[in-house]
């Protein structure tokens, strides 16, 4: 019983490690956000939809839900194409700490969606967040816009994952995940048909290295990764699996720096800020943690 506790939970620390390794193959991949996300979407709603047949499940859901679904696809869409534009207009360690600000979004939207108060720590720590990007911007100041897209990501992440905490309630994560992906592919479609050259022969021609980072991309890190979680999370308590995932920016980081050492090597300061941001959403899972075992 121990030794199946212990492998979910280096299982769970592997999936952090692969969300994590996720900025690294945006930054190997060298086609821009838009499209890199449209094939993400692509190849990994259609592994999803396998996998969905394979279980044999079943995709019939209301309309509504389809709707909400739908929307929720588009958001998570325009969150990874402002991740990975952030990575492009930056670098990884920028974004990743940008990332680490969704806590702070978390904190004034929860309360919206689950009608619940403000609580006073979270406005300390929203408050020590403010100070980490003011921080990091001081010293990259040349990555601003990398910053500003970095901080939309963490905004689109947070909301998806609000939506997402409340359709999951009713219907199976991976339907859901089927519906988002398909939604998210059209919007993008669409928006790459009525805009720059549309969908012409040039982009389907990658090279074997982006298609092959591409298949990663859309394999492991996300229809595994989901998928995989979801097996973890019947075995792993959710705080642990909440406090474990905000470790993603600093696998991600070290594993930069580590790839990457002459352009992800930053100034003192921004390490001082982004360990104030990471260290605070560290500090609020544990903060949860302690008031959700006094109720």
């Amino acid at each position: 019983m121990q030794n199946d506790k212990l492998k979910n939970y280096l299982h769970l620390h592997f999936l952090v490690l692969i969300a994590g390794f996720t900025a690294i193959l945006g930054e190997l991949i060298t086609i821009d956000a838009i499209p890199l996300v449209w094939y993400r979407m692509t190849i990994a709603g259609v592994l999803m939809f396998l996998f969905i047949k394979f279980k044999k499940m079943s995709l019939k859901v209301p309309l509504k839900a389809v709707v909400r679904f739908s929307i929720a696809g588009v958001i998570i869409a325009l969150h990874w194409i402002t991740f990975f534009a952030a990575i492009k207009a930056s670098n990884i360690s920028i974004t990743l700490a940008m990332f680490s600000t969704g806590a702070f979004f978390a904190s004034l939207i929860e309360p919206l969606f689950y009608k619940r108060k403000i609580i006073g720590y979270e406005i300390i720590f929203g408050c020590i967040v403010i100070i980490g990007v003011v921080l990091i911007t001081q010293t990259e100041l040349q990555y601003l816009i990398g910053i500003a897209l970095g901080i939309s990501s963490a905004l689109f992440s947070t909301l998806f994952a609000v939506l997402n905490g409340q359709f999951v309630k009713n219907y199976k994560a991976s339907v859901i995940s089927f519906y988002e992906f398909v939604s998210g592919v059209l919007f993008m479609s669409i928006f790459i048909a009525f805009t720059g050259d549309g969908f012409d022969a040039s982009y389907f021609q990658l090279t074997l290295s982006d298609w092959t980072c591409l298949f990663i991309l859309a394999s492991i890190c996300t229809a595994y990764a989901f998928i995989a979680s979801i097996h973890v999370m019947k075995h792993i308590t959710p705080y642990t699996l909440v406090l474990t995932y905000n470790l993603e920016p600093i696998y991600g980081i070290v594993l930069a720096v580590v790839l990457f050492p002459q352009t992800e090597t930053m100034r003192p300061l921004f390490y001082l800020g982004a360990g104030l941001i990471i260290s605070t959403v560290l500090l609020n899972a544990v903060f949860k943690n302690i008031n959700k075992s006094k109720i």
